[in-house]
């Protein structure tokens, strides 16, 4: 594992000299806090960004952190191409705190949406949400019973919908 792992740093220091973005990787397995729940012991590969202009820090994170999303489906498919799943490795790119503070937006998000529904009855439709964001939120809404939710459209047009549980 140590050593996909490795590979993971590697590959993510390539691609990002590749962009244009050269800078070091390093390797953390944050810890679950109260406020956060991203953590569970799978490798995150935090760029550094104190190697980086402010224009190329803005790039990484433009567009609600679509770059660094992509880089992470990417290092997600491409290092775990032809492994079997026991052997496949989960990678969190993260780049100035960016997906530990999505998480808290994404947490209030579905508990602002959860209590809109079960007062007023209505579908709620959320969109401009990632595929891994829209899976968190589902996460979140799971806490409250006589909700549920599902992700409807096609990319790049798909939102998430939650309603009461009939």
């Amino acid at each position: 594992m140590e050593q996909d792992v490795t590979r993971g740093q590697q590959w993510l220091e390539t691609v990002l000299s590749l962009m244009g973005t050269p800078t070091s990787v390093k390797l953390s397995y944050p810890k679950p806090t109260e406020e956060t729940t991203l953590a569970d012991n799978t490798p995150w590969l935090v760029i550094d960004e104190t190697q980086l202009s402010e224009d190329q820090a803005r790039a990484l994170l433009k567009d609600q952190g679509q770059t660094l999303d992509s880089l992470q489906y990417l290092a997600n498919t491409l290092l775990n191409l032809g492994l079997s799943p026991e052997a496949q490795t989960a990678f969190t790119v993260e780049f100035k705190g960016y997906r530990q503070q999505r998480e808290k937006e994404l947490r209030v998000l579905a508990e602002k949406t959860a209590w809109q529904v079960l007062e007023t009855g209505e579908i709620a439709e959320l969109k401009s949400l990632s595929g891994a964001e829209r899976r968190q939120v589902h996460q979140f809404l799971k806490q409250y019973e006589g909700l549920e939710s599902w992700s409807r459209g096609q990319e790049p047009d798909r939102h998430l919908v939650v309603q009461r549980r009939n």
